[in-house]
């Protein structure tokens, strides 16, 4: 199966699930309130199968797997029998209303907490955030932070392993000021640094947030041994061959491969000479790497060699995986982080600390799915717990056309004593349906630059 296949497959997969939660959210308080719900649509457009149960509701799997509805009883929409009053929406109290239209988010996030406690009794591998080196005159750097240390905390939040660090530092973008807890691994000696950064530049698409601070984590290395070698390519061509170790280029000595790296990359249709150890004898061999022409529009040298790695370093990698109710903590604990940094990014777009080519679209989403469906199930459940949280923090948005919206003009209703009029829901509906156009529009454009 083709890797787009794949991911459109599992795209479809996940927006399935998260859609029919989301829609399961209102659909079952709708009921409890005594709602009658007409159709409970999970995709647009025509339906590829339907069938309706007792209380009268048509369930419809549609052809158009990119949302879903819940359509209520309601007299703005349909002219309702004098007898069947009762079960409109729109003859509900206020705070019936409310319930209903939260329950969508509200499904989301409690899938998120499911989705993570079931991930969480599984078990997942994960790695401790140990600092094997930091880079020269790097924020870390400044700060004072050696190898060999653990990072525990992130501004007062505990993080148990890498990924949450990671999350926990990713919410910080824009602040003049991070606070890490750090434990020596070796005296068990804790201790707190301040970061400066003020000057803090991190682009997610060229880095990772711990290299943008100077932070290298204990992880395999590459070796400069060559592991695989690209048919047609220079080095084949050349005469490379797996297992050959390089030990120097154009006299300069080789011992890591972020130095033949940086060596190839600046000598594009340029001849080296590669001096290579194979089977306990040292050869030398030219080679001119390939030109290619970045994205960015740079030019850079390519061999089409890969590297062997290293194995992991002892007490790294390790297994974290609960019982029922701690799995339950865990899952709540994580779906709360989820949310915290949903609603940062949010904030940090608005503001400006976060550009908006950073925003992804339903092609990244689906890169996503496919990747983290190919990794296991485990995976895929975070990979699912995230997007649900995702989906149901922009739901509450206060944008008309959003649950978030339809929450506002409720609470206005609660300040006023009377519901707001058609024509300011109808203009708010249509400005609302603008904005997200347009950010779906950015999203997508942004999707396509990064093919």
């Amino acid at each position: 199966m083709s890797g787009a296949i794949w991911n459109l497959l599992s795209f479809i997969v996940a927006l399935g699930v998260l859609i029919t939660v989301h829609e399961f959210g209102h659909f079952w308080v709708a009921r409890k309130n005594g709602v009658l719900v007409k159709r409970f649509s999970i995709g647009f457009g025509k339906a590829l199968l339907s069938w309706r149960d007792k209380q009268g509701t048509e369930f419809v799997i549609a052809a158009i797997p990119l949302g879903g509805y819940v359509r209520m009883l309601d007299e703005r929409v349909d002219p309702v029998l004098p007898q069947f009053k009762d079960l409109a929406f729109n003859h509900k109290t206020v705070w019936q209303r409310m319930a209903i239209i939260a329950a969508g988010p509200a499904a989301n996030f409690i899938f998120a907490v499911f989705a993570l406690w079931l991930m969480y009794m599984l078990g997942v591998q994960t790695m401790r955030p140990v600092v094997a080196s930091v880079t020269p005159q790097s924020i870390a750097a400044q700060a004072g932070i050696t190898a060999q240390q653990q990072i525990i905390s992130v501004n007062q939040h505990n993080a148990t392993d890498a990924s949450s660090v990671n999350l926990l530092l990713v919410e910080q973008i824009g602040s003049h000021s991070i606070t890490l807890g750090l434990q020596d691994i070796v005296t068990q000696q804790r201790r707190s640094v301040t970061l400066n950064t003020a000057e803090w530049r991190f682009d997610p698409e060229k880095q990772s947030v711990f290299d943008s601070l100077g932070l290298n984590l204990a992880r395999p290395q590459a070796l400069t041994e060559i592991a695989r070698v690209a048919p047609d390519s220079a080095a084949e061509q050349a005469g490379l061959q797996v297992n050959d170790k390089i030990i120097r280029i154009d006299g300069t000595d080789i011992t890591q491969w972020t130095q033949l790296q940086a060596l190839i990359s600046n000598a594009p249709e340029q001849q080296l000479s590669v001096e290579v150890e194979r089977s306990g004898a040292v050869l030398s061999i030219d080679v001119t790497p390939t030109l290619l022409i970045t994205a960015d529009g740079f030019s850079q040298g390519v061999l089409g060699i890969t590297p062997k790695v290293s194995d992991w370093p002892e007490g790294v990698l390790y297994t974290r995986q609960y019982g029922v109710i701690d799995a339950f903590g865990a899952g709540a604990a994580h779906t709360w982080q989820f949310i915290r940094l949903s609603v940062s990014m949010i904030g940090k777009l608005l503001t400006g600390d976060v550009s908006v080519k950073h925003l992804s679209g339903p092609i990244s989403i689906a890169q996503g799915a496919g990747t983290t469906a190919s990794l296991g199930l485990v995976a895929f459940l975070s990979f699912l717990a995230l997007i649900s949280v995702n989906l149901g923090v922009i739901n509450l948005l206060p944008l008309p056309v959003l649950d978030g919206g339809h929450l506002m003009y409720m609470l206005v209703e609660l300040i006023r004593g009377k519901p707001v009029s058609e024509k300011t829901q109808e203009t708010g509906f249509r400005f609302g349906a603008l904005i997200l156009l347009m950010l779906m529009g950015i999203a997508l454009l942004n999707d396509i630059s990064r093919l």
